[in-house]
């Protein structure tokens, strides 16, 4: 099957942060504006390791038409694309350093009391990969999400420190990826808590928010192997906590990564097409938001 295909969806109309989840200190959930007030566009992007390389072509879509991103939040694989973005790394590099690693590039296999592999090897890639290394620094404001591995509360990352620690955390797979301690807290793959962070980019100031989930199909087959097993108890978890983040949606781009595996990072060029064709597929509804005042959103730019 192409991973190519399309299917973009609405969610339910936006009335607010009907979420229950509990995020610190970031302020209080904005509604959406009058009509007339300026749009602004959070873009929420889902994890998936090796299938997140399909979110660079996402935003090379919404960079072409000029598109203007208010903030960018991210989880897992969508962490390290969203830290990219907001850093001001073009998402051609980014499509080019996607289809180019490998898992040695974010996971050093390592036998642990808690994990196979050590994620502190992600530090290079990051610095690679990014323009600025903190959230202070970010071009537009960046979110990022994990997971208390001991509450199972989602924790929030933005508006200053070092981005280092929290994408390894988010992308802290459990039974793949130790776990990333930080501040006192065991944090683990921020997925366990929330699919995609809609709710994260509502609270960064977003009128409008664009989620891009990386689902997959169910299995063909019951799994083989221990990693198979992880990664269809995700697929599990995910299906069932779909509701919670689509009703902080008022856009669903998916691109179609079905039967792409979570390791295959050879894939990349794939993946950056099924991004660019879902976000194509969109244009239509996003660009209607801005059809009002399309002087003001490319003075942006």
């Amino acid at each position: 099957m192409s991973v190519a295909h399309t299917t973009v969806s609405t969610a339910v109309p936006l009335v607010g942060n009907k979420s229950s989840l509990k995020y610190g200190s970031l302020p209080a959930a904005k509604e959406l504006a009058p009509s007339g007030s300026p749009v602004r566009m959070g873009l929420a992007l889902g994890g998936g390791l090796a299938r997140g390389i399909a979110h660079a072509g996402v935003l090379r879509v919404l960079e072409q038409h000029r598109i203007p991103i208010h903030c960018i939040t991210g989880i897992s694989a969508g962490a390290i694309v969203a830290a990219a973005y907001a850093s001001g790394t073009a998402p051609e590099e980014m499509a080019s350093a996607g289809c180019s690693m490998r898992f040695g590039d974010v996971g050093r296999l390592r036998l642990g009391r808690l994990g196979f592999a050590d994620s502190k090897c992600m530090n290079r890639f990051l610095e690679r990969l990014l323009k600025s290394y903190r959230f202070e620094q970010m071009r537009v404001p960046l979110g990022v999400l994990a997971t208390d591995l001991t509450s199972g509360e989602p924790v929030t990352f933005a508006g200053s420190g070092s981005v280092f620690e929290p994408i390894r955390a988010s992308c802290a797979i459990p039974g793949l990826f130790e776990p990333v301690r930080h501040n006192g807290r065991l944090l683990v793959d921020g997925v366990l808590s929330m699919g995609v962070p809609a709710a994260l980019a509502r609270q960064l100031g977003a009128t409008h928010v664009i989620s891009v989930p990386l689902p997959v199909g169910g299995p063909k087959a019951e799994p083989s192997n221990m990693l198979q097993v992880v990664n269809r108890c995700f697929q599990i978890l995910q299906s069932r906590l779909e509701n919670s983040w689509r009703s902080e949606t008022d856009l669903v781009i998916a691109p179609d990564v079905s039967g792409v595996e979570w390791n295959a990072f050879g894939r990349g060029p794939e993946l950056v097409e099924a991004g660019e064709a879902a976000a194509w597929a969109s244009l239509p509804k996003i660009q209607e938001w801005f059809s009002h005042m399309r002087p003001a959103a490319e003075m942006v730019n």
